[in-house]
Parts: structure tokens; sequence; C-alpha cells
């Protein structure tokens, strides 16, 4: 017995460490900044975007991370310190809940699952080891912690009201932030229904049907099958529009993409994307797509990382932005990085200035610029979050 009592405490042990040192060395790896800053731009750039009253973000997938984001961190790409520093008002926190080994662009299933080590590796309940919905609850009330512990600069925003009050603030307070939760997949809702409400209590307020594999409610983009939305896919599509749930179609197949715009009652989205018209790509959305979402009065947020644009430097990044702006109008072009989403970006979130420097080069004007960098996210959830 006292063998046995030295081994469990040998285990436990070692356990403390892994949860102590690995995450972060996984984080760190996954997560690289080319050019950590700081970044020079021109005066006339500085002074636009400093003058900007709301600069915003519509994905990031810091809370996977274990990180705490109270904290200015040397590694990876979105915390709260690094917000404020960058003038960043809204960030949008998507939960990412299962992942593929291997995970591609082209074709992935779901009988492997990178998430789960990670989360065991991290010291997460042990309710998150074995449950897709218990983890993405975990992930929700992390952020809401962050909220509580955050001595009042960093705020959750669930309804119009609660956005506009921080608005009116943040006029006289440029050191607050704020976020909003979104999921990415609907495989978290493990085929019931009601989890949707379950997620919807818990803070969603944005959530995608599919992720890198098919799952109950349709197929994805990086799937295997390239269906468009089950029975299930549609009845939760419908609940969504019901509670005021935004759809994001980022990572959808195009047969979902579809099928949703056939049916949604409410404008819907895409967080993170690229577009088929720079980079033809299974990740990136076609024209008709592009259309299509602008047409429900929905955003298109424009990505990051490689595998949507390229080489992820602020030129590529605006040039893909012109691209959406010249096809449907600035005023539904967002920011959409994909920060902390496992991907290598040229700078973090006090690099925005960077896109406004960029954004001059290339002839955007001061009115659509102002509308890119958060003008427009911000209209589109005073418009749709719930009242």
């Amino acid at each position: 017995m006292k063998k046995l009592a030295y081994l469990l405490l040998g285990l436990a042990l070692i356990y403390w460490v892994i949860t102590l040192i690995v995450p972060g060395i996984i984080d760190d790896k996954f997560n690289p900044v080319i050019d950590k800053g700081p970044n020079t731009v021109s005066n006339e750039a500085r002074e636009l975007y400093e003058s900007l009253d709301f600069v915003g973000d519509l994905h990031c997938d810091a809370l996977l991370w274990d990180r705490n984001l109270l904290k200015r961190n040397d590694h990876g790409q979105v915390d709260i310190p690094r917000m404020l520093e960058g003038n960043v008002a809204l960030q949008a926190f998507t939960i990412v809940s299962k992942s593929p080994k291997g995970q591609n662009m082209q074709e992935n299933t779901g009988e492997t699952d990178n998430i789960t080590s990670l989360v065991i590796a991290q010291g997460r309940g042990i309710d998150s080891w074995f449950s897709l919905y218990e983890r993405a609850i975990d992930q929700c009330e992390a952020l809401h912690r962050f909220a509580k512990k955050s001595d009042g600069k960093f705020r959750v925003v669930h309804d119009r009201n609660e956005l506009q009050s921080f608005i009116n603030d943040r006029k006289s307070n440029k050191q607050l932030a704020s976020g909003y939760l979104g999921v990415e997949g609907g495989h978290c809702l493990e085929g019931k229904l009601e989890n949707v409400d379950g997620l919807w209590n818990a803070g969603v307020r944005m959530m995608g049907p599919t992720h890198f594999f098919d799952n109950e409610l349709g197929g994805s983009a990086h799937g295997v099958s390239n269906a468009g939305l089950t029975d299930f896919g549609k009845q939760v599509v419908r609940r969504m529009n019901e509670l005021g749930m935004i759809i994001d179609v980022a990572h959808s197949s195009e047969a979902i993409i579809d099928d949703v715009l056939a049916m949604t009652t409410k404008p819907i989205l895409t967080s993170h994307t690229g577009v088929k018209g720079m980079l033809n790509s299974q990740r990136n959305l076609s024209d008709d797509h592009l259309r299509g979402i602008s047409e429900t009065g929905g955003l298109i947020g424009v990505a990051f990382f490689p595998e949507a644009i390229g080489d992820p430097s602020a030129e590529n990044i605006v040039k893909t932005m012109k691209y959406v702006k010249d096809l449907v109008g600035y005023q539904y072009v967002a920011l959409g990085s994909d920060y902390d989403g496992s991907v290598t970006t040229q700078f973090d979130c006090t690099g925005f200035p960077l896109l406004v420097e960029e954004m001059l080069k290339q002839g955007f004007t001061e009115e659509e610029i102002r509308g890119i960098m958060g003008g427009n996210l911000k209209r589109f959830l005073l418009e749709n979050l719930p009242q």
C-alpha cells in the first residue's frame, strides 16, 4: 500500500509539472508571430488608427490555450493587455472543442482528436476530457472569469444594451476592452438540439455548423462528404435564428452555405476567410457566396493566415479586403484574423495599425478604413445581437 501511495503521488507530481510546463510550450509552437514589433507606421496612419472609436476582430481561438489573458504574454497573438495597447475594443473569442490529427484543408475525418490530449495536459476539469459540450462550456466560463478578475477593464458582451453601454463608456476611457463568445463547429452539441440553448445560456452568440470535419449538422469544407445541412442541421439553424445566435459559415461545405443562405431569416457571416478570386483553395469562398452573405446584410471577416491569403503580410490581407470591397462593398468587410488558431501571423493584435497604413497605400478612403477596422462590426452587432 505504501508503494502504491508513493506511485500515485509520483504520478500526480509528474502530471502537475506537465500542466505547468507543457501547455505554454505547445502554445508558443503553434501560434507564432513573425514580427513581434514594435510596429512602425507613418504619422498619418498612426493618427487615423488612434482616432478609431471601435477596432474589432471577428475571430480568435485564445481560449483554447489555457493562457492567462489578463497578463501580457510573450507568446501567442491575443491577450487583454495587448488588446488595450492596440486600441482593440472588441474581440470575438471562438471555441475549438475538437480538431482532427493531420488537420488539413483538403480532407479530414472526425475519428481522431488533437484537443483531448491538450485539455488533459492543461489540467482542465475532468468533464471536459470526455464531453465536447462540457469542453465548450469550460471555455465559456473561462472568458467570464477573466472578465470578473479584470477590475472592469474587460467585459463579455451578450446583447445590444451591453454593447452600447460599453461603447458609451469607452468614449471617455480607451483602457476598456470587450469580447463575445463564438463556437467553431456544432459537433459540440453532441447531436442534442437542447444544447444550442445550453450554449446560449453560457454566453455563446455565434456558431458555425462545422469545423475541420463532417458532423451531425452536415459537411465541412475539409471533410469527406461535401454534404449540405442534415435534418438536425436545419433544426439547429432554425433554433439559432429564433434565439438570435449568429450563424458563421467559415469552414462549412459549399452545400451548407447554400442551404443556410436559402433558409436563414437573419444576416449571417463568415468570421475568418480568404476568397477564391485571390487564392483558389477549399478554405476560401466563391464570389457567389460572398455576394450571398452580403445580400443577407452579413459580414465577411478577412483572415490573416497563409492558407487563406498566401503570404500573411499586411499587403496580402488588404489586397483580399480590396477584392471583397470591390465585389460587394466595403460595408460588408471586417477583420477576421484567426489569431491563436494554430496559425502563423505576421503580427499580433498590437499590429493592426499596419493594416491602416496598407489600406492608405492601396487607396482606401478614411470612411472605408473606419468601417473595415471595426465600424462595420459595431453596426452589425448593434443590429443583430439580442435586445
